[in-house]
């Protein structure tokens, strides 16, 4: 058993029959009254943030998990499969355990997230950012590049995502996995 002073971004607690990971936290000490602890907790099944606040010192129960590199291989609407690139063990996830599944293409590497205590896929992240090639946007206008305006690409996964003006079919271009936007474009 851990207590509120082993509290760190990431750490992975059970919380309220559930598994919760600490996205950020703050000790707080009030002048007046005992001290306590503010945390914004991410459920690790809905995703959802939870704020909370314990008291300081309360006794919580540490969770360990652990970090699998998987290469995805295909899906197959529901189900997306993977391979594990040391044992060639295959298995399959559930869309909805995967942080960005429009951007993920074949051969991408992935961190699967296990439950060492009862060996259950958590979830599955993919890189901070992926490259991918722009299969149809509208063609740009020269001299509209001074201005922020942005247009509708398609990419080679199927996504969808708002790139600048001067983006033209064929381009390769980063995209931010976490925020489902245009980074940069990558010159060939």
């Amino acid at each position: 058993m851990a207590t509120t002073a082993d509290f760190r971004n990431g750490l992975i607690i059970e919380f309220n029959g559930d598994l919760y990971s600490i996205v950020e936290f703050q000790h707080v000490k009030p002048g007046k009254g005992n001290a306590f602890v503010r945390t914004r907790l991410r459920s690790l099944k809905s995703g959802k943030i939870l704020p909370n606040t314990f008291p300081a010192g309360v006794k919580i129960n540490i969770q360990r998990v652990e970090r699998r590199p998987m290469q995805y291989l295909y899906n197959d609407g529901t189900d997306y499969f993977f391979m594990n690139a040391e044992s060639f063990e295959q298995m399959q996830i559930a869309k909805e355990m995967i942080n960005a599944p429009e951007f993920l293409k074949e051969g991408e590497n992935v961190e699967i997230m296990y439950h060492t205590d009862t060996e259950s896929v958590l979830s599955c992240e993919l890189p901070t950012t992926v490259i991918l090639e722009v299969t149809y946007t509208e063609p740009g206008e020269k001299g509209n590049t001074a201005t922020n305006a942005m247009k509708e690409a398609t990419l080679e996964t199927g996504a969808f995502i708002r790139v600048p003006l001067f983006i033209n079919i064929g381009d390769k271009i980063k995209v931010n996995t976490v925020e489902s936007a245009y980074s940069e474009r990558v010159k060939a």
